[in-house]
């Protein structure tokens, strides 16, 4: 049987079970403009989620812990506390603006399945297991997809986060200080990141390849390299009513010119993927020209150099358009992250714990492929029938969500072994 997010399940659904848990914050951060879900970072929904998952967390008698970068982790102690090598699954419970149920929460909900399932299985763990929730995985509110799991790795500069703005000016540190963490603190964590012995994330798959295959559960092999841009059109403001057509230097339709030149660079090029979903023009009345119009730019391939050179000519027919409509153009990088190929002996490990599992390279970014190039990490996909993601659509069937449950605990017990 399927069942979607908003509805309320049967008595006989406990919340042992992924539907069960996801069904406990099935109204957390609802939209009603947008329909789906609306979590930024450090949002009351957002914090709901954070509380929920401690709740959980400390149901199960494990240890919470919150680290400076604004993670929470829970663990699952062996004899003597020693946490070296430890065994580290979890996902994010932010979501991008109007996103779907499963982004994040279904890699919560069944790591805290999968943990139920091992302490019915195990008296004690023969690996520390810890239970991350990574914050601001989306980049939806401070522009920096894993931003927690790139502070945590220093791939990110900790002023440079700082100084990170939200749609409504506030800093990262001044909404980190809020939410009481240091943002003096905030930064590479060498001793957090010696104690990853691996790290496992299940995720929603976000394309099509489980369902032309016809399984439940995948192992990811990569990641295709990705970054965001900005783009900054300068333009002249003026009065709407006033300014005769041939007198304007309007940064609005130097910026739509732009977006379908984009689409037909990466459409040109066998594999890319560009995409702008964000636009914000400066002031932004009804009746008046914009004087700048900032949008953002994604863009992902395979092959880091063909990435670099798609937004090289992307940023040169940019240049040429602003120039024939009297404006001028800045491109800003925000974030870049490069292909990433998850570890070849935890992915055969994977597979000797999950015989049946095909794998699969994802075009999606994740916490595991920044944690990639510092411990050895993995990730599951679990099928989505839709193919949909990034919106109300994305679905996941339960008895697939249960399958990836009992899958992680497998693979998390054989990685004990």
């Amino acid at each position: 049987m399927t069942r979607g997010m908003g509805t309320t399940p049967p008595p006989s659904v406990s919340a042992a079970t992924v539907t069960g848990l996801l069904s406990e914050i099935a109204g957390t951060g609802t939209d009603a403009l947008r329909g789906g879900y609306t979590r930024p970072v450090y949002s009351t929904a957002e914090l709901d989620l954070r509380h929920w998952f401690i709740e959980q967390v400390t149901k199960r008698g494990l240890t919470v812990e919150t680290d400076r970068n604004g993670a929470i982790w829970a663990w699952w102690d062996v004899p003597g506390g020693d946490r070296s090598n430890s065994l580290v699954t979890g996902s994010h419970l932010d979501s991008v603006p109007g996103g779907g149920a499963f982004d994040g929460p279904l890699g919560v909900a069944s790591a805290l399945v999968a943990v139920d399932i091992l302490k019915a299985r195990l008296a004690t763990p023969t690996r520390p297991l810890a239970v991350v929730v990574f914050p601001e995985e989306e980049g939806s509110r401070f522009g920096v997809a894993c931003l927690g799991s790139r502070l945590m790795t220093g791939a990110i500069d900790p002023d440079k986060a700082r100084n990170l703005r939200d749609p409504d000016g506030s800093t990262f540190a001044d909404v980190a200080r809020a939410n009481g963490l240091d943002p003096r603190f905030i930064g590479r964590d060498d001793k957090l990141l010696g104690q990853i012995g691996a790290f496992v994330e299940l995720h929603v798959e976000q394309g099509r390849g489980l369902i032309d295959l016809n399984q439940p559960i995948a192992i990811a092999s990569s990641i295709l390299g990705h970054g965001r841009w900005r783009l900054s059109v300068q333009g002249q403001g003026n009065h709407a009513g006033t300014t005769l057509m041939a007198d304007r230097h309007d940064p609005m339709v130097s910026a739509s010119r732009m977006v379908v030149a984009i689409r037909d660079t990466a459409r040109n090029q066998a594999h890319a993927r560009a995409t702008v979903g964000r636009l914000q023009p400066v002031p932004g009345g009804t009746n008046v020209i914009a004087s700048r119009v900032d949008f953002w730019l994604d863009v992902r391939h395979p092959d880091d150099a063909v990435t670099a050179a798609v937004v090289e000519s992307i940023h040169a027919q940019a240049q040429v358009i602003a120039a024939e409509e009297g404006c001028r153009v800045e491109l800003r990088e925000e974030s870049l992250s490069p292909t990433v190929h998850f570890d070849p002996g935890l992915q055969k490990e994977l597979q000797r714990a999950l015989p049946q599992a095909p794998v699969l390279d994802t075009g999606a970014g994740h916490d595991a492929g920044v944690l990639a190039p510092f411990v050895p990490t993995a990730m599951v996909f679990v099928r989505n029938p839709s193919g949909v993601s990034h919106s109300p659509e994305e679905h996941v069937v339960d008895d697939d969500a249960e399958t990836g449950a009992e899958t992680l605990a497998d693979a998390l017990q054989g990685l004990m072994a």
